[in-house]
């Protein structure tokens, strides 16, 4: 898997990993551009989804929008979902990061990648960050049991004027998540389908907030 790579600005033998996953038609330069701007803590790691679009131009699984209800390839979602999972480890052979301290943090589809991976692997997973993404139904069967979850931490942000993830699919998230018994950091906003400066700035200090804890 292509990807680009921030060393931590603070040298420790075993950082904490942030992984960032672009949304459809993005590449791995797109959250990558923030990250200078995120905790000195991270060994920060961008990836590139395996499924190509065009140049310049990825994506983790197909989707269409013709029905107004995002249609997934479910076949390409699961591929996908095992591919990051297989991409952490690999992971470990190239970086020195703390196995125990791993988060991802994705936009749209990222998102949607970020719980996919974490809530059906929470072991290996220690936070997610999802900005305007949604829980797919197909993967609810997958999900991990409460017991397992119970130290994962959320922070969800959504835009109330979303017209590509309408904001109902976040606070949907977000009452699954709590009957689960995790708590996430809900943010909303009156934007649409984007990452502002505020939504940027709520996840950094979530994520300082919790590479503490």
């Amino acid at each position: 898997m292509h990807y680009l790579v921030r060393q931590p600005k603070i040298k420790t033998t075993k950082p904490p990993l942030l992984l960032l996953l672009h949304g459809v038609g993005g590449n791995e330069q797109n959250l990558f551009s923030f990250a200078n701007e995120l905790p000195d803590d991270f060994l920060i790691v961008s990836a590139r989804g395996p499924l190509t679009l065009g140049p310049q131009s990825f994506a983790w699984f197909q989707v269409n929008f013709t029905n107004g209800y995002p249609q997934i390839n479910e076949q390409q979602a699961e591929a996908a979902r095992i591919t990051i999972l297989d991409f952490i480890e690999a992971l470990k052979e190239e970086h020195d990061f703390d196995e125990k301290q791993v988060y991802l943090m994705g936009f749209s589809q990222g998102g949607i990648m970020s719980y996919s991976v974490a809530l059906t692997q929470p072991e290996k997973i220690k936070g997610i960050a999802v900005m305007s993404g949604r829980l797919l139904p197909e993967v609810k069967p997958l999900i991990a049991d409460e017991k397992r979850l119970e130290k994962l931490k959320v922070f969800i942000s959504h835009g109330k004027q979303d017209a590509v993830l309408h904001f109902p699919f976040a606070t949907d998230a977000v009452a699954y998540l709590e009957n689960k018994g995790i708590h996430p950091e809900f943010h909303q906003y009156n934007e649409g389908h984007t990452i502002n400066k505020q939504m940027f700035d709520d996840v950094k200090l979530w994520l300082k907030t919790n590479i503490a804890n």
